[in-house]
């Protein structure tokens, strides 16, 4: 497969310097579940790359909220943080300075009487550093302390202030099934409004996911031809390397369904699947992804297959089955792979299936959507191929790679030079990122950070759009709760999943790409 590689020219770049991004106006981040791994490895990295770009205001101020009387440690353990996962020099000097921001308050999540005193805690931080009234809350904790932690924020008056903006971001899982997260929804917006509400996916913050849209909406060549006169299939793809890592109570409650499928792979769909918007606002662009999501009929349970790994290989390395895992239910039925046909029901989409698929301790980590378009009606250079050194002409392909090589291949056909023939081999051209643009640190949550403090929900989940992805998985859900799989494990560590996953796909005569992060 020969490659030609895309690469963004110096001049090219002389037009994307920075010049009109929004500062946000002085206020505090306040972190719940602060003490969890996400603070300190994406969290505080994110907020200290916005302080090296310029985009934090000089008067701001970071509070870490969690059980554990941590005190100044937690600030040391904040930096070593930034260094270890941001990618930062431990001598930058910035860096102290952005630490003598940060501080701690100890208080339980579910105890109302606490909460009086991190108002109070707030408001001496506020004044000593002339800040104002904005505050964010962000809830990284475990979902059953979401519904306490912003009915005691209402309750002493933290979440509708008199003066300044005032949100609330909120971590996934948003709910279990249909039911749990309507419920949590109407928690929510009892003391905050929806437009003071940022349920946050991470996905959305990675500059692949983001580009979806200008690669649709911002090139005259892929828009006409993106719909099912062109389009043969899409398959989407979440693929990783790793076990559970010590989390077996929080997955056996989850599965790959709820903690990948129902949330990160819908919205990437949503992107290739919406009509444009008529504006880049966060109403446009939400309306669009909820009227996608709507046009999916339900799913049949046939076309949803689930997986758990056994012993296997990964990288090298012999690593243990799902069952065998630390924490885990050694008759455990949780599923560790999903994958999904559906369809979408419109005038776009309406016979172009969409494949979807997500898994732990799969045969290579990746993200990425492919869209393969039809053959040409009349493949006449296939009479030609015999003896010549490809043996089939292969249809186009559009690649869109989210992780870990950020990046766009489009697969054509070319003519083998110095043939007799008319031989014809699949090439690429290939357009990557960190070649572009160069590597970055950033780990796609200096996007959303800033979007939360600014008030821009664009790329945040609204209330409509979470109750509809899970009213298309939770019938699924509760047929597998109903009946346990009759064989688990089905597929090994280090493979690609299980046998029923190639099914799912056979009679309409496609197949899993699985050179996921290749070229082709």
């Amino acid at each position: 497969m020969a490659t030609v590689q895309m690469k963004v020219s110096p001049e090219d770049l002389s037009h994307l310097a920075r010049g009109n991004e929004r500062i946000p106006e002085p206020g505090i981040l306040v972190v719940f579940g602060a003490s969890g791994d996400l603070t300190k490895r994406k969290l505080l990295p994110a907020l200290f790359h916005l302080e090296q770009s310029g985009l934090l205001p000089k008067e701001f101020a970071i509070v870490g909220v969690a059980r554990r009387p941590l005190g100044s440690e937690f600030a040391a353990d904040m930096r070593a943080g930034i260094v270890e996962f941001g990618g930062v020099d431990t001598t930058d000097p910035e860096l102290d300075r952005f630490v003598e921001r940060v501080s701690y308050y100890a208080l339980s999540f579910d105890d109302a009487s606490h909460y009086a005193g991190l108002k109070a805690e707030l408001d001496r931080i506020a004044a000593e550093r002339g800040i104002g009234g904005d505050r964010l809350f962000y809830l990284a904790t475990a979902p059953e302390y979401f519904a306490p932690i912003i009915e005691n924020l209402g309750v002493q008056g933290m979440a509708q202030p008199e003066q300044g903006r005032v949100g609330v971001v909120i971590e996934k899982p948003f709910g279990h099934d249909l039911d749990s997260a309507r419920e949590l929804n109407r928690q929510v917006n009892a003391v905050f409004h929806e437009n003071q509400v940022f349920r946050i996916d991470h996905y959305l913050g990675k500059e692949t996911v983001q580009n979806i849209l200008v690669f649709r909406f911002g090139n005259g060549i892929f828009e006409p031809i993106w719909n099912r006169n062109y389009i043969d299939h899409v398959q989407i793809t979440a693929a990783e390397t790793l076990g559970v890592e010590g989390r077996g109570p929080f997955y056996e409650r989850a599965g790959a369904l709820r903690d990948v499928v129902q949330n990160h792979v819908m919205e990437l769909l949503s992107f290739v699947a919406m009509e444009p918007p008529s504006s880049f606002d966060a109403e446009a662009v939400r309306r669009e992804k909820v009227k996608a999501w709507r046009a999916i009929p339900p799913v049949p349970l046939q076309n949803a297959v689930r997986g758990q790994y056994g012993p296997g290989v990964v990288d090298g390395q012999k690593v243990v089955g799902y069952r065998d895992e630390e924490r885990v239910n050694p008759e455990s039925g949780t599923e560790t792979f999903a994958a999904i046909k559906l369809g979408i029901e419109n005038w776009r989409w309406a016979g172009v299936p969409f494949y979807l698929r997500a898994g732990k301790r799969l045969k290579k980590r990746a993200t990425e959507i492919s869209i393969q378009f039809k053959q040409p009606p009349l493949l006449i250079f296939n009479r030609m191929q015999s003896g010549g050194p490809c043996q089939d002409i292969q249809p186009n392909l559009l690649t869109i790679r989210i992780q870990p090589d950020e990046g766009i291949a489009l697969r054509f056909g070319a003519k083998v030079p110095n043939t007799p023939n008319m031989s014809v081999c699949p090439v690429n051209m290939d357009f990557d990122y960190a070649a572009a643009f160069g590597a970055s640190s950033a780990n796609g949550y200096e996007r959303l950070l800033l979007d939360a403090m600014l008030g821009d929900q664009t790329l945040f989940a609204h209330r409509d759009g979470v109750e509809v992805t899970w009213s298309l998985y939770t019938p699924i859900l509760q047929a597998w709760a109903a009946k346990n799989p009759e064989v688990f494990p089905n597929y090994f560590a280090g493979s690609w999943g299980p046998d029923c996953a190639d099914r799912l796909l056979e009679h309409s005569g496609h197949v899993w790409r699985n050179n996921l992060g290749g070229k082709s």
